[in-house]
């Protein structure tokens, strides 16, 4: 009986916040479904994380204000290049209130070149239960989470591009 009960307590908690029991998500952790959302990139255009499966994505949640984001900065963009024509895709979430504007600015002054998504209310980064900038997703080509990295990293490292390589391959 206290099975039942907690069933219907939980189906009634999430048809309270418009999910069903299938859409309601697990956390965003490694061994785990990437969850999906929907941002816009600067130019305006939708993009939504389950339509790249089949690809490696890194999912990087960053701000321009944040000091370990920047020298991360250019390590991602070594690691974009690198990776051009593969089975790969980088998302570069700015978490900026300042949203578009605030994001342009900082590629023009550093003459970066990313593709950038903006979770200016925060909602996605959120979902993934991000604590800080930057944290980062690498969500393998089954959508689902291999590795999780807080903190910076060299992106653009030999050992760091084999084993992204290593993953897009994987089974």
């Amino acid at each position: 009986m206290k099975r039942l009960i907690a069933a219907v307590l939980l189906v009634a908690a999430l048809a309270a916040t418009g999910c069903t029991k299938k859409q309601a998500e697990l956390p965003a952790v490694e061994g785990n479904a990437a969850p999906d959302f929907t941002l816009k990139d600067l130019s305006g255009k939708p993009v939504q994380l389950s339509t790249l499966k089949g690809k490696l994505v890194l999912v990087n949640f960053w701000a321009t204000w944040c000091p370990p984001c920047r020298e991360e900065i250019p390590s991602m963009v070594k690691l974009n290049q690198a990776m051009q024509g593969k089975n790969f895709q980088m998302l570069a979430i700015s978490i900026d209130e300042g949203g578009k504007a605030a994001v342009e600015d900082f590629f023009k002054r550093g003459r970066v070149t990313l593709p950038a998504l903006l979770d200016t209310d925060g909602q996605v980064s959120r979902r993934y239960g991000t604590t800080g900038v930057p944290e980062t997703f690498v969500v393998d080509p089954q959508g689902i989470i291999r590795k999780k990295v807080v903190g910076g990293l060299d992106w653009s490292h030999p050992e760091v591009i084999q084993a992204l390589q290593q993953l897009m391959t994987a089974k």
